[in-house]
């Protein structure tokens, strides 16, 4: 048999069977929650494995996409902020169908969620996901968590990546000309010039990802029952130490909006990321 048949065969082989890992995603191996400041840790909870994000979704990519930038803060290595949940769900489906992949999301603007009891939220659209589909999508907090607090490689640090705040995060005190003491005041932040950073611009987690303490805050998909928002994660570029620790909660409604609200991608490893 000719050897550069037997070759290009090989080659074919190996190619079919191997995934292709999305630019600037990590994979991030499933497994229980092993550092002891989760939320999850010893609820005998397990996360499938996924690729996520290294970066927050930058304002480049945002403006890509949607053809907008909505961002106070402009800069094109910059987290995209300002933008509400609804928002970062149409960016997930639309970069997506960029893509030639399958979106995640349903969304259903004429239909209003009825479980969605925010008085805040005017929106209110019904939104259902396509488990099979090999799109991208926000975290769920488990998975967000997971990731943030090192995966399977945990150090057991209390933020994403380490127990220095200003070696891994971007928050009110270092955000600005000067690093700022004594009490939070937003006049303070203003006149210091307080603002968002180039993501990647700290040090990266255990398994390589950046930003997930300080920044700007993340969305997640998830809708407790316990909140009427949205969750997010992380912390942000104004805001308070521990609300960058990764095991912060916190929610808002999914149509507000803010300079420090950002989010990040994933995308399931549901044996289809060879598209």
């Amino acid at each position: 048999m000719n050897k550069l048949f037997i070759l290009a065969v090989t080659i074919t082989i190996v190619n079919s069977c191997t995934q292709k890992q999305p630019d600037n995603f990590v994979f991030v191996k499933g497994g229980p929650f092993t550092n002891t400041h989760s939320n999850y840790y010893g609820k005998n909870i397990t996360v499938p494995g996924f690729y996520c994000s290294l970066f927050e979704v930058t304002q480049k990519e945002w403006l890509d996409v949607m053809g907008n930038n909505p961002s106070t803060f402009k800069g094109d290595q910059l987290p995209v902020e300002t933008v509400s949940w609804y928002d970062c769900i149409e960016y997930c489906n639309q970069r997506s169908l960029k893509e030639g992949l399958q979106p995640y999301y349903t969304i259903n603007k004429d239909k209003k969620d009825t479980s969605n009891s925010n008085e805040l939220d005017d929106t209110k659209w019904t939104v259902t996901i396509n488990k099979n589909a090999n799109g991208y999508r926000l975290p769920t907090e488990a998975e967000w968590e997971y990731a943030a607090s090192g995966g399977q490689l945990s150090k057991n640090y209390s933020y994403s990546g380490g127990n220095d705040i200003n070696d891994l995060a971007w928050f009110w005190q270092n955000s600005g000309s000067t690093y700022l003491t004594g009490n939070w005041s937003w006049q303070v932040l203003e006149k210091n010039k307080n603002k968002t950073k180039p993501v990647g611009s700290k040090q990266p987690n255990e398994i390589g990802i950046y930003d997930m303490s300080g920044n700007v805050r993340e969305w997640c998909w998830d809708k407790p029952d316990t909140l009427q928002g949205r969750i997010w994660k992380g912390g942000g570029w104004m805001g308070a130490d521990f609300c960058c620790e990764f095991s912060f909660r916190a929610d808002y409604q999914a149509n507000g909006k803010g300079p420090d609200q950002g989010f990040r991608l994933c995308r399931s490893d549901n044996g289809t990321l060879n598209n």
